[in-house]
């Protein structure tokens, strides 16, 4: 059996599987997408984890809990007569053929960015919108909404045309920034504080690192050098908020230390 068969094989076993459980099993009979959607964001947090923790067991794992959800929407919609998983693929396949012309057409591109552009300039011709912007989910969270939002506008030819220029917009929104708290004018202050997030995330983008990664990596490091500093002071029987900040930071210094060695 060829790889391609194996594929096929695979994916026909869990659509099958899905149509058992969802016949015979009285938690599946009772799901509907609404109730799936929760359980769905959960597995779509899961991955994301287990990527940026490079445990690509894990990742293997949590694909699969997503693609299974894939298919289970997909078998709601065939009960509905709206749509089923081979609609799905088709839908999908057809697609990614329409926004790649410079694989499947003539079009010629130089680089990432064309193809970005050229994306973005058929999804707005595809889906009839009038505006730009109008594709970006209201409901992203802000970090990300930011970074869509930026990489949309680029999509059009509006963007810094060197990361240098990007730092210098953030250099100026943190001396607005640093005005409005010597004001003490609250809104202002937290007015420029967007400003200056949103000017850092631009200077990520345009050196290709994608801030909300980079802020998780910085949590994790947070939380693992201030557990070290919990254990630490729990060795040596004393509670935490019973350490001064200058021990605590002679901790974390040393926390940070065991790091690099």
């Amino acid at each position: 059996m060829t790889n391609v068969e194996q594929r096929k094989e695979a994916f026909a076993n869990l659509v099958e599987i899905i149509d058992t459980l969802r016949e015979a099993c009285p938690w599946d009979k009772k799901q509907t997408m609404s109730s799936l959607r929760s359980l769905t964001i959960e597995e779509v947090h899961e991955l994301a984890d287990a990527v940026a923790r490079g445990d690509l067991q894990e990742v293997k794992k949590e694909l699969g809990d997503l693609i299974m959800h894939v298919v289970f929407y997909a078998r709601i919609g065939e009960e509905t007569g709206t749509f089923d998983i081979t609609d799905v693929l088709q839908g999908i396949c057809e697609k990614l053929r329409y926004r790649h012309p410079h694989v499947y057409g003539d079009v010629a591109v130089t680089d990432e960015h064309d193809v970005s552009r050229n994306w973005e300039q058929l999804k707005l011709k595809e889906k009839g919108r009038e505006r730009v912007l109008e594709g970006v989910p209201p409901a992203l969270p802000a970090m990300i909404k930011a970074y869509r939002v930026q990489e949309k506008a680029r999509g059009v030819g509006f963007d810094w045309k060197r990361p240098a220029d990007a730092w210098e917009k953030v250099t100026e929104e943190l001396n607005e920034l640093q005005q409005e708290i010597d004001r003490d004018d609250r809104p202002r202050v937290e007015a420029e504080f967007g400003d200056l997030l949103f000017s850092i995330i631009n200077v990520a983008r345009l050196h290709d690192v994608n801030p909300e990664n980079a802020l998780e990596i910085a949590n994790k490091k947070f939380i693992r050098r201030f557990n070290h500093i919990e254990e630490r002071a729990r060795a040596a029987g004393r509670p935490l908020p019973g350490l001064s900040l200058e021990e605590m930071d002679a901790l974390w210094k040393e926390a940070k230390e065991l790091e690099t060695k």
